[in-house]
């Protein structure tokens, strides 16, 4: 019978952080990036003040499943629930609570797609969340951390897929 040698090839390992080897080919591992699609920038003081006040509060609502699906199509590796989070605000609002958690979530979401194009994190989720006592000031910040986003993509239009860094 012939004798089976491995080549030189195939008897190299990398060590492992565990003080094991890792097979060969798998030191890098592979990175799958899924390109995002493009937000629309607004202007936060007409999110927050004018269209709210011209619509009797109901673009508030349009304006959250709005963000949050645009934040589930820049960055597909999140999962969110547009609907989900604007239900939210339209029928536990009396709670007091959830909308709370509901903002805090809302600047994760944000903070993250702040870090999925290469930005620094500068959206709180805690401010996110308390700036809704002051005026609903909450609107405005979420907005303009948003429109951050937005501009790290100059001249690309809203929908139009854009790289992610991370």
């Amino acid at each position: 019978m012939d004798e089976i040698r491995p080549t030189a090839e195939h008897s190299r390992s990398a060590p492992s952080a565990d003080g094991g080897a890792i097979a060969p080919g798998a030191g890098a591992p592979v990175v799958h990036r899924l390109p995002g699609l493009a937000m629309k920038r607004r202007g936060p003081v007409a999110v927050w003040l004018g269209l709210p006040i011209v619509t009797l509060g109901i673009y508030q609502l349009v304006w959250y499943y709005k963000i949050h699906k645009e934040l589930q199509e820049f960055d597909r590796r999140r999962t969110l629930s547009p609907a989900g989070s604007m239900l939210v605000l339209l029928f536990l609002s009396w709670t007091v609570v959830a909308p709370l958690v509901s903002y805090h979530n809302t600047g994760k979401a944000i903070a993250n797609a702040q870090r999925a194009a290469g930005l620094p994190v500068t959206c709180s989720p805690a401010v996110s969340t308390w700036l809704s006592f002051v005026f609903g000031l909450n609107i405005w910040y979420m907005q303009r951390q948003l429109n951050l986003v937005v501009d790290a993509y100059p001249g690309v239009a809203p929908g139009t897929e854009v790289p992610l860094a991370a």
